[in-house]
C-alpha cells in the first residue's frame, strides 16, 4: 500500500446532523468545516485559544456601519467587558452612531428597497436597511457641541483622550436617562480601553468639531500623538516579552492605522521589532484590486506589519462583519476565561514616554556615531 499523503491528515468531513437547540460552539466546531465557514472556524479557535492569552495585547479595528446595526452593544461591549479587547481604532462614524444608543435615540429595522425621495420628504434617514428619524442626527450633534464647549476640551489632545472624555459624558447621560446597556464609548471609558480614530475629520463628530472651531473653540485633534501612542502600546507589549494581536473588522483607514504601528516602530523610529504576532480579519474586499482593505497577512509581512514566523496564526474570513463577529463573540465568551482589563488608557502617558526615551536614545547615539 502506498504511504498516505501528509495532506490527508486533516479532520474527516463527516458532521453529525444539527440538532434542536445546538450551541454556537457546537455549530462552529462540528459544522463550520469548509470554505468561509471553515475560515470562521479557524478564526474562532485562533481568537479564543491564542489571541486572548494573558500575555497578548489585543487591538481591534472597526470599519463600516457596524454600530447602527447593533454590533457595538451586542459584540464589542461584551468583548471589552470580558477583557478580550485592549485598544481600538474605529471610524468616527461608528462612535457617533453608537452614541445614539446612549442618548436613548431609536434606530429601526427597515428595508433597503424603499423610496429614498419619500424618506427624505418624511425626515427619515437610511443606512441600507436601518432607518431613523432625522432628529436623531440633530440631537446627537447638539450633544457633541455642548460637551465641546466645556473647559476641559479647550486644548489639543489625542483622539484617545477625546473619546475617553466623551465616554465620561455619555455615561452620565446614560444614568440620567435610565439607559442600562452601555455603548462602546462608555464601556471603554469604564474599563480603560483607549479608542483612536485614524481620520478624525471624516465623521459627524469631526464635522461638529469643525463647526465649533468656527465659533472659536480651542479644541484640536493631535494626530501625531495618536500615531505615537498606538505605536507605544504595541512596543510595550512586545518589549516585555508579550505578544500583539489585531482583530480587523472590515478594512480601510482603521486597518492601516492599526497595522502601521509596526512600520512606525521599525522603519521610522528604528527600533528592533518583527511585526504583530496574530492577525484576524473579517472582510468582503478582494486582494486582487490592490486596496488595503483586501490586503492579505502575507502582503503585510513585506511591510513588517506581521511577523513572518507567525503566518500560521493569521486568518482572513471573507464575509460580512455583522455575520461573523456575533459568532466569534459568542464562541469566545463560551470557550475562553475573562481577562482582567489592562487599562491601557490609564498608562498611555507612561507608554508614550518610554517609547520617546528609547527612540531619542537611539537617535542621539546614531547622530554621535555619524558625527552629527
Amino acid at each position: 500500500m502506498p504511504k498516505k499523503s501528509r495532506f490527508l491528515a486533516g479532520e474527516v468531513i463527516s458532521p453529525k446532523p444539527i440538532v434542536k437547540g445546538a450551541s454556537v460552539v457546537r455549530l462552529v466546531e462540528e459544522t463550520f468545516l469548509a470554505y468561509n465557514a471553515g475560515r470562521l472556524h479557524e478564526a474562532c479557535r485562533l481568537f479564543a485559544e491564542k489571541m486572548v492569552g494573558p500575555q497578548v495585547t489585543v487591538g481591534m479595528s472597526l470599519t463600516g456601519a457596524l454600530t447602527p446595526a447593533g454590533v457595538g452593544r451586542s459584540c464589542i461591549v461584551p468583548l471589552i467587558q470580558a477583557g478580550f479587547v485592549d485598544w481600538i481604532v474605529s471610524t468616527g462614524a461608528n462612535l457617533y452612531h453608537d452614541a445614539h444608543h446612549s442618548l436613548d435615540l431609536a434606530l429601526h429595522r427597515g428595508s433597503p428597497f424603499l423610496d429614498d425621495t419619500r424618506l427624505r420628504q418624511e425626515g427619515v434617514v437610511r443606512i441600507y436597511d436601518i432607518l431613523f428619524d432625522y432628529t436623531v442626527l440633530l440631537k446627537t450633534d447638539a450633544f457633541f457641541r455642548k460637551i465641546l464647549e466645556q473647559k476641559e476640551f479647550q486644548r489639543s489632545m489625542s483622539s484617545a483622550e477625546f473619546h475617553h472624555l466623551v465616554g465620561k459624558y455619555l455615561r452620565e447621560r446614560e444614568k440620567a436617562l435610565g439607559v442600562e446597556q452601555l455603548c462602546t464609548l462608555t464601556a471603554a471609558y469604564e474599563t480603560g480601553v483607549p479608542i483612536f480614530t485614524s481620520s478624525p475629520g471624516d465623521s459627524s463628530i469631526g464635522m461638529n468639531v469643525a463647526a465649533m472651531a468656527l465659533q472659536g473653540s480651542a479644541f484640536r485633534f493631535d494626530v501625531s500623538a495618536d500615531v505615537n501612542l498606538t505605536a507605544a502600546i504595541v512596543w510595550e507589549a512586545k518589549r516585555k516579552g508579550g505578544q500583539s494581536a489585531v482583530v480587523i473588522a472590515g478594512g480601510g483607514s482603521p486597518k492601516n492605522f492599526m497595522l502601521q504601528t509596526e512600520p512606525q516602530i521599525q522603519e521610522v523610529l528604528g527600533l528592533p521589532e518583527k511585526g504583530h504576532d496574530f492577525f484576524l480579519q473579517i472582510t468582503d474586499a478582494r486582494p486582487d484590486t490592490g486596496g488595503l482593505s483586501g490586503a492579505t497577512p502575507s502582503e503585510a509581512v513585506s511591510w513588517g506589519k506581521v511577523d513572518p514566523s507567525q503566518l500560521p496564526d493569521t486568518v482572513v474570513v471573507y464575509t460580512d462583519t455583522t455575520i461573523a463577529l456575533p459568532i466569534l463573540t459568542a464562541y469566545a465568551l463560551s470557550k475562553a476565561k475573562p481577562r482582567k482589563s489592562k487599562r491601557l488608557y490609564d498608562r498611555l502617558d507612561g507608554l508614550h514616554e518610554e517609547l520617546r526615551a528609547t527612540y531619542l536614545k537611539g537617535f542621539k547615539a546614531g547622530r554621535k556615531k555619524g558625527g552629527g
